[in-house]
């Protein structure tokens, strides 16, 4: 069996275009299965959301003017589910904090679990309005689920979940790159980044499984 194509895939999970892509990102595991490996990353996107909403959008309408603006970016996806509470009456600080506990999860548990309670995470803020960027609210988000969140707090309490959030916002800013979500393919070689459609990753993503070794570089 061939080796995975790795795939780096940077978000922060407090971005609607993120959880726009969560479709893409499950049809791609689906569709091309054990032919890839994405490996999920976290950007700082709205690591200071407490600040930056209100200085960016302080002449289009605050929080009530992003959030109208998220739920319009999201309303021509049909499977992209929005609640319009979120950013108007629930307004997250930063999106560290989930961020920081998905390390943790992935450290104390396994990267599955992790890619998992990542979903749910998202599920929380966009679909039931819950502010993530609170901790008690991800914690309880873990006991409903039965994750040992012992073993969780003693990688935040240790200080290796923080290093590893580190480690991602620095490569991404060794990586260049300007946003979420971001798609690192081909060792760096290649990003594609934003809202890009799913026949455009599968593409990509095709030709470079498909292409023979001794072709990595024809020129």
């Amino acid at each position: 069996m061939s080796t995975p194509l790795v795939i780096d895939y940077y978000t922060d999970i407090l971005c609607v275009w993120g959880w726009v892509a969560q479709r893409r990102i499950d049809e791609l595991n689906r569709c091309l299965g054990n032919k890839i490996d994405i490996r999920h990353h976290y950007i700082d996107i709205f690591g200071d959301a407490v600040n930056k909403i209100p200085t960016q959008w302080h002449t289009k309408g605050g929080y009530e003017g992003f959030s109208a603006h998220v739920v319009e970016s999201a309303a021509p996806y049909e499977y992209t589910q929005i609640n319009t509470n979120i950013w108007s009456s629930v307004k997250p600080t930063s999106s560290a904090n989930p961020h920081l506990v998905l390390k943790a999860i992935k450290l104390s548990h396994t990267r599955q679990d992790s890619v998992a309670y990542e979903l749910k995470f998202r599920q929380a803020f966009f679909i039931e309005a819950q502010d993530i960027s609170n901790i008690n609210v991800l914690f309880a988000l873990l006991d409903k689920s039965g994750l040992d969140k012992e073993k969780v707090k003693e990688k935040l309490a240790d200080g290796s979940a923080m290093a590893a959030l580190m480690r991602d916002y620095q490569q991404a800013k060794v990586l260049s790159l300007k946003g979420s979500p971001s798609y690192v393919l081909d060792n760096g070689r290649q990003t594609l980044y934003g809202n890009v459609g799913y026949r455009v990753l599968l593409a990509n993503i095709e030709a470079l499984i498909n292409k023979p070794e001794h072709d990595a570089s024809w020129c």
